[in-house]
């Protein structure tokens, strides 16, 4: 996949600093040293400095230019405690339930990012999604005017279809029931992810099981508000719907049925109206077209943070890098 390829290669050049808050997991080891080894990015490695040395020793793969960083002992914990009460000054939260929060990986991996110590994060092989996601929430928030973080993913299919044959589907992962309003920011959103990952000129279609009316429900409603909000956020954008899915991605049904449409028959940003039709789309995409599916890529978060699947692969987490890389830019 020649797109795979230079997104490591933009990676490369990007020279980002990844902290991976697993830091003595097994795939994450043997991703580090990948990394490493092919100058993807720069490694920030999460745990007790021996336990990593060793079981990296043991699993026969080569950290030694990662920086390795024990969140218990760290000089920088008083710094980030400070931060955090401040940020949570509200919530009431204390320098001693700080300090206690930092020894956990997941909460003093995005403080390195707010701090500046970072530039991205990636963690999930062994903690649930909420687990990563919360002290993101907490401490990282999202981007200025965005309310939502959604998950997309680069969906490699058949070469007619997309961007030579790269889609970015979205959301697949976090907003179980978007309102219109959030509906929009998760488009607005994917067309940044597809334009800084990918570096395509996004065409995003928000579907529906109706096109241009075809069909009255208030779920096309809700479609069709999204679509007018979004263009109203973002009218440099090119976006269109409601869109049905043929109608959107196969040029004849869209000349048919959305003919005035500038998306039709040639979307490459897919936005599901709902997780349920995006997280089965994507899966019924990827068993049963044999689509790659690297993701999910975290959107609208104020600095990239991104979240693994718990079956993922040395080669997942590698990929996944160099996304969060990409990101980073």
């Amino acid at each position: 996949m020649e797109l795979l390829k230079q997104i490591k290669l933009n990676a490369s050049k990007l020279n980002k600093r990844i902290v991976l808050p697993e830091g003595t997991e097994p795939r994450t080891l043997k991703a580090a040293s990948i990394i490493l080894k092919e100058k993807i990015a720069r490694v920030i490695l999460l745990g007790n400095e021996e336990e990593v040395a060793s079981k990296a020793k043991e699993l026969g793969a080569d950290v030694s230019a990662a920086e390795v960083i024990n969140p218990k002992t760290d000089m920088r914990r008083d710094k980030y405690a400070d931060m955090m009460v401040e940020i949570r000054k509200k919530k009431g939260l204390t320098k001693e339930e700080a300090l206690k929060l930092l020894n956990d990986p997941l909460y003093f991996g995005p403080m390195m990012i707010k701090a500046g110590d970072a530039d991205g994060e990636l963690a999930g092989a062994i903690n649930a999604t909420g687990d990563v996601l919360r002290p993101a929430f907490q401490f990282v928030k999202t981007l200025p005017g965005v309310s939502v973080v959604s998950g997309a993913f680069l969906m490699f299919v058949d070469k007619k279809f997309g961007h030579d044959g790269v889609l970015v589907f979205s959301d697949c992962a976090v907003m179980p029931d978007p309102d219109a309003q959030q509906l929009a920011e998760i488009a607005i959103t994917s067309a940044a992810t597809a334009k800084s990952i990918v570096g395509l000129e996004p065409r995003v279609a928000m579907l529906s099981f109706s096109t241009k009316g075809s069909a009255k429900h208030p779920l096309v409603d809700k479609v069709v508000e999204a679509v007018r909000i979004a263009k109203e956020k973002a009218p440099e954008l090119m976006l269109d719907g409601e869109l049905q899915l043929d109608a959107a991605i196969i040029k004849e049904v869209g000349e048919l049925k959305a003919p005035e449409s500038p998306v039709a028959g040639k979307a490459n940003v897919l936005v599901f109206p709902g997780l349920e039709a995006g997280n089965i789309g994507y899966k019924l995409v990827q068993r049963l077209a044999g689509a790659e599916a690297i993701g999910p890529v975290l959107q609208g978060m104020a600095a990239p943070i991104n979240d693994l699947s718990r079956g993922c692969s040395v080669e997942d987490i590698v990929n996944m890098v160099a996304v969060t890389a990409n990101q980073a830019q």
